[in-house]
């Protein structure tokens, strides 16, 4: 199984975080499949970014609007009239979190409310699905991967703040969503990885930066263990997700997990080891950080068996695959490719679809 193309096509879809890095790929994927879609986000913070080496300023109609102006958000959402929705937007890092808890709650918290109170306003909404993360679980640092219905919590602001949106999200449902017979789901997927990512304090992103100057790359958690998966696979499970809210059973609009199997379960330390292992130019070295870091989670998994058995989902690519395909878009982009229409190969070659 995979993405029904006919299920997008003429949709309208309003996709919040467009500029970001999964939101530029999902933006490319929604159109490809012949989707409305307005986007509605912050500018982008990094340069370069997806957002502009695949000249998506041309192609995606949206606005650049904060989540925590409820006013303009609100005018926004109701203009367009969407039918399916995508909440990405975030303030995404962990380490920022420590730096700006308030900010971080503010927009994700206090702009997911925002969102969800536009919505329920809003005539033509039918599905929803807001995007957290793994790491919204209380982090219990066991060896077993997480349940759609394990506690919540999070150490840090950003992990937390991210637990309080899955709350905020549960309270909408029940209170306002559900009467009016809109699906409202959340989705938790993994670390991912891709191209086009140039976030800051993000291992890929640091990773090239420090290799492609030829400089040492420092790792913080080089012991830290996650669930690694290239970004077109959460994203193919958003989009399956969506597509079945229209006809969900009601104890299926709820949590949902999108990680990898076992085999994309790796260290930090090991992500790097097979990233050098690739690397065309030679000369990949890494260290330990030897200063005090925040604390971040040591170990994390995800099952997302129930995804696989509902939504016929499971995650494409291997680890190995993942980071093959991160690297060949690297290269291409330093080579002067066309990224907008290497973007579309790599959804074909994620899809099974010749090229």
């Amino acid at each position: 199984m995979g993405v029904n193309a006919t299920f997008w096509s003429g949709r309208r879809v309003l996709l919040t975080g467009h500029t970001g890095f999964k939101g530029g790929w999902l933006s490319i994927w929604l159109q490809s499949l012949g989707a409305e879609v307005y986007g509605i986000a912050l500018t982008p913070e990094s340069e370069p970014c997806l957002w502009s080496v695949a000249g998506l300023a041309g192609r995606v109609d949206g606005s650049i609007t904060d989540l925590r102006d409820q006013q303009a958000l609100s005018a926004r959402v109701l203009a367009f009239a969407p039918e399916v929705v995508f909440h990405l937007a975030a303030q995404p890092l962990v380490r920022a979190s420590y730096l700006d808890p308030v900010e971080t709650y503010a927009t994700n918290v206090m702009g997911t409310v925002n969102l969800l109170d536009a919505l329920r306003r809003c005539a033509s909404v039918r599905a929803i699905v807001v995007v957290t993360t793994d790491k919204c679980y209380e982090n219990q640092e066991w060896h077993w991967p997480y349940r759609e219905t394990d506690r919540l919590g999070g150490f840090d602001p950003y992990s937390n703040s991210k637990a309080c949106a899955e709350l905020v999200c549960a309270s909408f449902r029940d209170a306002f969503f559900k009467p009016a017979g809109v699906a409202l789901a959340t989705a938790r997927a993994g670390n991912v990885i891709g191209g086009g990512d140039w976030g800051r304090e993000r291992l890929i992103p640091d990773v090239l930066r420090a290799w492609d100057a030829e400089a040492e790359l420092t790792l913080r958690y080089p012991d830290a263990t996650r669930p690694w998966q290239h970004v077109l696979d959460p994203l193919c499970g958003y989009l399956m997700l969506a597509e079945h809210l229209l006809t969900a059973k009601p104890d299926e609009v709820t949590g949902w997990n999108f990680g990898p199997d076992n085999s994309g379960v790796a260290s930090v330390a090991d992500v790097v080891a097979r990233m050098a292992a690739y690397w065309p130019d030679g000369g990949a070295s890494w260290r330990a950080a030897t200063d005090s870091q925040p604390h971040e989670a040591g170990l994390l998994a995800l099952d997302s068996s129930r995804a696989r058995q509902i939504l016929g989902w499971q995650a494409r690519w291997t680890l190995e695959v993942a980071l093959e395909q991160t690297l060949a878009w690297h290269q291409a982009w330093r080579n002067g490719h066309d990224i907008h229409a290497l973007c579309l190969q790599q959804i074909a070659l994620h899809q099974g679809e010749s090229i």
